[in-house]
């Protein structure tokens, strides 16, 4: 076992360093940078932006770089020899200046080592655009990222497996066929416009006003008692968790009923009846453990696709600034440092999920044996 987490630990390294690669790659011929960004905005393109730079090969800060239309920067390089259409006009000292500062000046293979090897030291920079630390601003973004796709996943396996199996104990009868229309009615509504119609009906929109609109937590929530930030805390998620739940639980409840109905059709299970076991020993005690796990396999993706990238639309329309509009914001404003940080983690996590994955396999079924299936 411990040569086998070993070896996918080993396994990360070439991993990360491919997706890295390729995605730093597709970037050098994406149009638009932060250097055109820039240099529109000090041509007076973005009339709403404000531009700081500070001399002397210092940082470069933009004030407002989240109203600026990338369209109006044109489609120039982002490197050294690239050509600006802001550029128009303004000496090319300074255009140059403004290279070095953001650290175009050096060919792009430089520039992808010395990010690789701050990477490895988790030294991750400073935003471009919001003179902060990307780990600070990944960190203070964490927690409604982190609240929402933990929630969302919780409450989806809890949904999903015993309605699941109850479905495969039913399977044609009337519960089944109600559940299923449910189920699939639910798939069918996306989770943004289930939120729109959660705020209408809830918060204050045209009928009720239960839950609060936007945040995380209250204004006043540093005065409430342990207790009352607890629930102030769970007030605020109620809604934003029901709306990413309302479509997550549907795939995960019809791989569970599929995969059970799979193993009360095999012969063990008849063996098992023979017997004289109870329909619940037989159930819970023989075909749970093996019908589980192609559900368990399943969880790092779905975890990982609700933690990192299904939160954006929820988060933007109750006003939760989490990851997922962090890192929307980021590519929009081509602010790289943030981009490539949190794609480094993202992946990093993605792969440490995958590796727990198997190691619950071999939880819940110990016959299972990764190490001896690689020799």
């Amino acid at each position: 076992m411990t040569s086998y987490i070993l070896r996918r630990l080993l396994l990360m390294i070439p991993t990360i360093f491919g997706i890295m690669v390729i995605n730093f790659g597709i970037v050098q011929f994406a149009p638009g940078g932060p250097v055109e960004r820039v240099l529109a905005q000090i041509q007076g393109i973005d009339v709403d932006a404000t531009a700081r730079i500070s001399g002397g090969g210092g940082e470069v800060g933009i004030g407002g770089a989240n109203n600026f239309d990338l369209s109006q920067s044109g489609s120039g390089g982002s490197g050294p020899s690239g050509q600006y259409r802001g550029a128009q006009g303004l000496d090319p000292e300074f255009v140059a200046d403004i290279e070095r500062q953001f650290g175009f000046d050096k060919p792009a293979h430089e520039r992808f080592i010395q990010m690789i090897g701050s990477y490895l030291r988790f030294d991750f920079g400073e935003s471009y655009f919001r003179d902060v630390a990307v780990l600070d601003l990944i960190l203070e973004k964490m927690p409604v990222s982190i609240s929402l796709g933990l929630w969302t996943t919780l409450l989806t396996y809890l949904i999903s497996i015993p309605l699941g199996i109850a479905k495969a104990n039913r399977d044609g009868q009337a519960f089944d066929v109600w559940t299923s229309g449910l189920i699939i009615i639910g798939y069918a509504i996306p989770g943004f416009l289930f939120a729109v119609l959660l705020i209408v009906v809830f918060a204050g929109g045209s009928y009720l006003d239960w839950f609060p609109l936007r945040g995380l937590t209250s204004d006043n929530f540093d005065e409430l008692s342990w207790g009352g930030q607890l629930l102030d805390y769970l007030w605020h998620m109620v809604l934003p968790v029901a709306a990413m739940t309302i479509s997550g639980f549907a795939t995960t409840t019809l791989l569970t009923k599929n995969s059970f109905l799979d193993e009360i059709k095999k012969h063990y299970v008849t063996t098992a009846r023979a017997k004289g076991l109870t329909e619940r020993q037989v159930l819970y005690g023989h075909v749970f453990r093996n019908a589980m796990l192609i559900v368990i396999s399943g969880f790092p993706g779905a975890f990982v696709g609700i933690f990192f990238t299904g939160s954006l639309l929820i988060e933007t329309i109750f006003s939760l600034d989490g990851l997922g509009l962090l890192g929307f914001e980021s590519v929009i404003n081509r602010d790289y440092p943030v981009v490539f940080a949190t794609l480094f983690i993202f992946s990093l996590m993605g792969l440490v999920l995958s590796l727990l994955s198997d190691l619950t396999y071999m939880w819940i079924d110990p016959r299972i044996d990764f190490e001896s299936r690689e020799n």
